[in-house]
């Protein structure tokens, strides 16, 4: 009885989150970006960038100057991603570079790849994700929702710091942009159950980690202020968007959505605007901890700022991947 009803109450949380977002993207205009500084050569990595959203904003970020490394498990995709932005653009330089986020071992092979480069990293966006995937386990046993948009990401974005902050200057911080969403603020974090082992159900467990992750960023960004590194975090809403996350719907739910894709959800382009911002707008120079939502500061879940539950998760987390408490 108790497995049925947390299912059926993460199904009602995310699809009225989802009706609350689909109002706002009926009645507003969605943010259109302003005129952003060449970058010079800057370094960014953006994870999930072969296609949706993560293609847009490395096709962007690309054509301000930088040099994008997209980082996917899909060898094939991800090269044919860097020839069509290589093809449009005449600026900035982009390659791909293979990583599992379902994988720790995945994870740390990319940061020693990308450390063999030499190269400087001002950007690292963090927007790779899966939604609503049937119950699957990542080659490590987390739960696929838990493990690949945050375990992953949480790794990777631990073992990048050392470049982001060798990086960073003050006055000319390095960025971390993290991929949250509106479905957060109907996220519940079970720090004994983060796997859902006891009460699975997708639409909760993506919540979870989309709530993990704006947990993360806060954390990350207080704890970076408090070491005076010159690293910013800051997490992202893109709304609701017409791309392949939303390929898992329940049947009902996805003949609702066809009719009303084109009228109310944004396109990739549009739904990545925000994270582009984050990332290069010299008006967010040296800020950190903010939630933007179609380009203004926005007011996360209550949840999301409970700092022993930001502690406890980091915590949890370390020991998950094997990283020492700092």
């Amino acid at each position: 009885m108790w497995r049925l009803l947390h299912c059926i109450l993460g199904f009602i949380r995310l699809y009225l989150d989802g009706v609350k977002v689909l109002l706002f993207q009926l009645f507003n205009k969605s943010f259109r970006l302003p005129d952003l500084p060449k970058q010079n050569g800057k370094v960014a990595i953006v994870t999930g960038g072969t296609r949706g959203m993560g293609y847009e904003i490395s096709r962007h970020l690309v054509s301000l100057d930088m040099h994008v490394i997209i980082a996917g498990n899909e060898e094939e995709e991800g090269l044919a991603a860097v020839k069509k932005i290589q093809e449009e653009l005449n600026q900035g330089k982009v390659e791909f570079m293979y990583l599992d986020l379902a994988s720790l071992t995945s994870v740390r092979q990319f940061v020693q790849r990308y450390n063999a480069k030499g190269l400087p990293l001002h950007v690292l966006v963090n927007n790779a994700g899966v939604m609503l995937v049937p119950e699957r386990r990542t080659e490590d046993g987390f739960e696929l929702h838990f493990g690949l948009n945050y375990l992953g990401h949480f790794l990777l974005t631990n073992q990048l710091l050392g470049a982001l902050r060798k990086t960073g200057k003050p006055g000319k911080c390095s960025r971390i942009v993290i991929m949250s969403s509106a479905t957060h603020y109907g996220g519940r974090l079970t720090l004994d159950d983060l796997q859902g082992r006891l009460c699975y159900s997708s639409h909760a467990a993506y919540a979870q980690s989309k709530l993990a992750l704006l947990l993360l960023s806060y954390h990350l960004q207080e704890q970076l202020l408090v070491r005076g590194d010159p690293v910013t975090v800051n997490a992202v809403d893109p709304g609701m968007v017409d791309t392949a996350l939303y390929d898992n719907l329940c049947s009902p739910a996805q003949v609702a959505k066809k009719p009303f894709a084109k009228l109310l959800f944004r396109t990739p382009a549009e739904g990545a605007s925000t994270a582009i911002y984050a990332a290069a707008a010299s008006e967010l120079e040296g800020i950190g901890g903010l939630y933007l939502y179609n380009g203004r500061k926005t007011e996360s879940s209550a949840l999301s700022y409970d700092k022993h539950l930001q502690t406890k998760l980091w915590k949890q987390s370390c020991a998950l991947v094997g990283l020492q408490l700092t």
